[in-house]
């Protein structure tokens, strides 16, 4: 059963594939050694590689520590200065594993907002408050495309628009495609538009 309220980390590339680590600790380390608390296999992980570190206000820093083949996220290597991790980020160690960052905010069950029902059935488990609001802004657009800067200020309205990836957007609609499924699996409601955004094909 998935932790509900804690990030996680997920393997989707290399010998653990698959695997699921919650970060629980206020420090997570890393590597191929045997005292890390995320023990990676693989000849090309640094013995050290990579610590994750929780900040006094709940988010997760992504540190390299000097590892030989270096760490990546979305694509950019982190050298000296960390890197704030967000929902969705992919993290490729040493470009032979490759992990999603997964936020808390994803596994968080909905609060106040109450009960979500679709097709007629209620959404259990129910919606994390990212995906509510996700929800919540395609039905206000009633049909019209709802653009990604858009979702940001809906869905993350104390973030910068440009500090929000591209990464944590596409992670929030693919986990919310996948809720809306669970009820319906024979009709994908939720519409890529290309260039501009995301609109709701409801039935």
């Amino acid at each position: 059963m998935e932790e509900t309220g804690i990030p996680m980390l997920v393997v989707l590339e290399g010998e653990a594939a698959g695997q699921r680590w919650p970060l629980r600790e206020d420090q997570v380390l890393i590597g191929r050694g045997l005292d890390c608390d995320i023990i990676l296999p693989e000849r090309q992980i640094s013995r050290h590689h990579a610590r994750i570190e929780r900040t006094a206000d709940g988010r997760y820093l992504l540190h390299d520590l000097g590892s030989k083949n270096g760490t990546w996220v979305n694509g950019e290597e982190v050298r000296e200065v960390p890197r704030l991790l967000q929902d969705g980020d992919e993290i490729q160690f040493a470009l032979c594993v490759k992990m999603t960052f997964v936020g808390s905010d994803a596994t968080l069950p909905l609060g106040g907002e109450g009960p979500v029902r679709w097709t007629g059935r209620e959404v259990v488990p129910p919606l994390s408050p990212a995906q509510y609001r996700l929800l919540t802004a395609l039905l206000d657009a009633r049909g019209q495309v709802v653009s990604r800067e858009e979702i940001v200020r809906t869905v993350w309205p104390d973030e910068d628009v440009r500090g929000v990836s591209e990464q944590a957007i596409d992670a929030l609609v693919r986990r919310l495609r996948e809720r809306l499924a669970e009820l319906d699996p024979q009709h994908e409601y939720i519409v890529t538009v290309r260039g501009h955004g995301f609109r709701l094909e409801n039935r």
